[in-house]
């Protein structure tokens, strides 16, 4: 629906418009009324009402009420990026699906040309609302010259996909698993990321992994943890 479209429905309605403007990031018109409505329309076809009479607007215009946020994110689809451990990752894809969620695995994708970076830009843009990270001590490596501090680390890879997924999902959205975490590096020391350990039994890491889940919406049912 254009702003031609919603201004000629709510003048119709009676609104009387007292100005008409683009935003101030230029990606659609707002329009204010002199009763003191506001409405933006935006290029995508997105209507949102501000201001008083919103639930009037939505009748008149005929859109229904927002989606809650939490409700909009709560996708059971979770974006898994992994090492070399494919033992681990069969754990945790196995663990994922009996959670009824669905794992979206880089290297089980169509990769339709792309590179590794270019698929993840891809599939990130989907519906995912969560992605867990699974370090693994695949590499190890020390500051130069000091040989007895020598570490495991994740891979390369890793790091900059977990770098991508931070800033894609937000990090309340992003759970790194670290196995043999008491001899790795953390891939990270940026405040505020959410690290479990992960072991073989994964017992700790089940019940951990699906209340950091819990609180962004994502419901786990108790009974298959």
């Amino acid at each position: 629906m254009s702003t031609d479209d919603v201004l000629r429905k709510l003048e119709a309605a009676g609104l009387q418009l007292k100005t008409r403007k683009r935003n101030g990031n230029d990606t659609g018109d707002q329009l204010r009324f002199a009763s003191g409505e506001v409405v933006n329309v935006f290029d995508n076809g997105t209507i949102t009402p501000q201001g008083k009479g919103q639930d009037r607007i939505r009748e008149i215009i005929g859109i229904g009420a927002p989606i809650p946020l939490a409700a909009a994110k709560s996708s059971r689809t979770v974006f898994v990026v992994y090492g070399h451990d494919s033992n681990a990752r069969t754990q945790l894809e196995a663990m994922l699906r009996r959670w009824d969620l669905e794992p979206l695995i880089l290297d089980q994708l169509p990769s339709e040309g792309q590179t590794i970076i270019e698929k993840l830009e891809k599939y990130t843009q989907g519906d995912a609302s969560f992605a867990v990270v699974l370090a693994t001590p695949d590499d190890e490596g020390n500051i130069i010259g000091k040989t007895d501090e020598k570490r495991f680390r994740a891979r390369q890879n890793v790091v900059l996909e977990l770098g991508l997924l931070l800033a894609k999902f937000g990090r309340p959205r992003v759970a790194i698993l670290l196995k043999n975490q008491e001899k790795m590096e953390r891939p990270s020391d940026i405040q505020g990321l959410i690290y479990l350990p992960f072991t073989d039994d994964v017992a700790e890491t089940k019940v951990q992994l699906a209340k950091e889940m819990e609180k962004q919406g994502i419901s786990i049912s108790m009974a298959k943890l």
